[in-house]
């Protein structure tokens, strides 16, 4: 057996880099946390996942995205560099790529993005600015003939299904439900555990050096309005159901305040142009998860739903 490449996540205690981390541990690769001093010091339940981290046998690395000595530093410790900055700081990643370059021993790069690919896209603004700022780092990554895999997950289940996409419902609805567009699209919602384990099984694999790891588990492709049916089905009741023309969807997003625009932005490029499944993977650049990995057992959107029902 080959030897676990070390792995350094940075944005470690994020959203869905918490979850990159835990997976890299537990499928045994000597895993490394990026992470600010200030985050540990000023938020509590950052502290209490980091302490999870330290009993996960994670190591530490105290240090910050723009101090270029200590960011090469860490790099140099590592085989794998895997990022999941936040949206705002995804511009920030050139700095990751020019201390990758100075250290010289990565032998894969994953930048953040962990949603749409970003190259294949319908998105409208404020989207399509995000998308086009990961897309930039695409390019500086390959332009610095850095190894990389582009991770093209897709919606976050644990995002999305607890509340069918509702704006301020906290449970999934039980009487109404609001559909944007006509609700045919397909879809794609993973779970994050999920991405996590993909993502850290594609980066020791050759099937997906220099190429696009899609997540498209089978059960997982769906258009709202048969996850709307599934959902009717759980709780054995019909909704009414309110549909937003797409027309009427683009007015909303340029009349919400931030950060909803960018939320319903998101919501009509995957659930009403299906930005998610309007292609074809393409095999001379891109790989699909669920067929490469079909050891991975993952949780289907039924499956989800159940907790809630």
């Amino acid at each position: 057996m080959a030897e676990k490449s070390k792995i350094l996540v940075i944005g470690g205690t994020g959203y869905i880099g918490k979850f990159i981390v835990e997976a890299s541990a537990k499928l045994g690769h000597p895993t490394f946390a990026f992470v600010r001093e200030s985050t540990v010091s000023s938020n509590p339940e950052k502290s209490k996942l980091i302490e999870s981290f330290k009993s996960s046998g994670v190591t530490l690395i105290y240090a910050y995205i723009h101090d270029h000595e200590s960011l090469v530093k860490a790099i140099t410790q590592v085989d794998v560099v895997i990022s999941t900055v936040a949206a705002l700081q995804v511009p920030d990643q050139v700095k990751i790529i020019a201390a990758i370059k100075e250290a010289g021993n990565v032998k894969r790069f994953v930048p953040s993005e962990f949603g749409t690919d970003v190259d294949r896209t319908h998105a409208v603004e404020p989207a399509a600015s995000i998308f086009g700022l990961k897309a930039k780092i695409r390019r500086a990554t390959e332009a610095e003939e850095i190894p990389y895999t582009y991770i093209v997950s897709n919606g976050f289940a644990g995002y999305f299904l607890p509340t069918l996409g509702q704006p301020n419902a906290q449970v999934p609805p039980r009487d109404k439900v609001v559909i944007l567009g006509d609700g045919n699209p397909k879809a794609i919602f993973v779970a994050e555990e999920d991405i996590a384990t993909y993502t850290i099984k594609a980066v020791d694999d050759p099937r997906t050096l220099n190429k696009i790891l899609y997540m498209r588990p089978p059960a997982n492709i769906l258009s709202f309005n048969e996850i709307v049916a599934l959902w009717e089905k759980k709780i054995v009741k019909t909704r009414e159901k309110i549909y937003v023309p797409e027309a009427q969807l683009l007015k909303n997003i340029g009349e919400a305040p931030p950060p909803m625009n960018l939320i319903l932005a998101l919501c009509h490029s995957a659930l009403v142009k299906g930005d998610a499944t309007n292609f074809e993977i393409e095999a001379s650049f891109a790989v699909e998860a669920s067929e490469i990995y079909p050891e991975v057992k993952y949780i289907t959107i039924d499956q989800f739903l159940d907790k809630f029902a």
